[in-house]
């Protein structure tokens, strides 16, 4: 059977565009740092992510605390119960909607990051960037002292290493430059817009820019590593 252009074009016109849920509004149960429930619809906070229920972070002093259990009680106390209501934007994998929330008008997406119980979810959204820069020039929240990104946490877990079960090991309170790990040359360094950029050797920038492991930089051992840890190469 053969459809003419006209007929092809009036089929992709007439065809119904699909539409999200309606907002949802209600009491929520608080599942962790960047997840709700709302009459049991289970709802996935946009740009954001933070640290796992069964995650360890490091203080300044390098003492493990609970940040994925602290990070869930903020959002649950900034909640209280006030009703909330969640703006779908999306569906991720797993079939959860994910959307910003609202209590009374206040964004509680960019709240979590703001005051340092997430990070900004750049894989997906750099809306909340501008917010996690805040928390981390504050050292609020997880940015008080070293801890590993949430999905670098999921990954290294799903991959069967140690430490993602159990603990992320806090890294010396600052790296100089010229220190870096045996064969690890590649300087992860976040600007002051709080993006994630790394830097080669022989990079126009690379003798100038210095690593400060407490405030979250890194050194990586490839590009392919730097990567996958969702960082970018200078100048892209």
């Amino acid at each position: 059977m053969r459809f003419s252009v006209t007929a092809v074009l009036i089929l992709l016109v007439a065809a119904p565009a699909p539409t999200l849920a309606a907002d949802l509004t209600g009491t929520v149960s608080v599942i962790d740092g960047d997840t709700l429930e709302i009459h049991g619809t289970r709802i996935r906070l946009h740009g954001i992510d933070a640290p796992e229920s069964a995650q360890l972070c490091q203080d300044a002093a390098g003492k493990d605390w609970r940040c994925g259990q602290k990070a869930a009680l903020a959002l649950s106390d900034r909640i209280g119960r006030r009703p909330v209501t969640c703006e779908q934007k999306d569906k991720d994998r797993y079939g959860r909607v994910v959307a910003a929330c609202f209590v009374n008008g206040e964004n509680l997406n960019a709240w979590m990051a703001a005051n340092g119980w997430a990070m900004a979810y750049r894989q997906y959204s750099k809306d909340y960037v501008g917010a996690e820069a805040t928390a981390r020039a504050a050292r609020a929240g997880i940015w008080a002292g070293t801890f590993q990104p949430p999905w670098e946490w999921r990954a290294a877990k799903r991959e069967g290493k140690p430490q993602a079960a159990n603990q992320s090991r806090p890294a010396p309170a600052a790296a100089p430059a010229g220190a870096p790990s045996s064969g690890c040359q590649i300087k992860g360094n976040i600007n002051s817009k709080g993006e994630r950029i790394y830097h080669v050797p022989g990079g126009r920038s690379y003798d100038q820019t210095q690593i400060d492991t407490g405030d979250g930089e890194r050194w990586f051992c490839s590009e392919g590593e730097a990567q996958a840890a969702g960082w970018r190469r200078a100048g892209q």
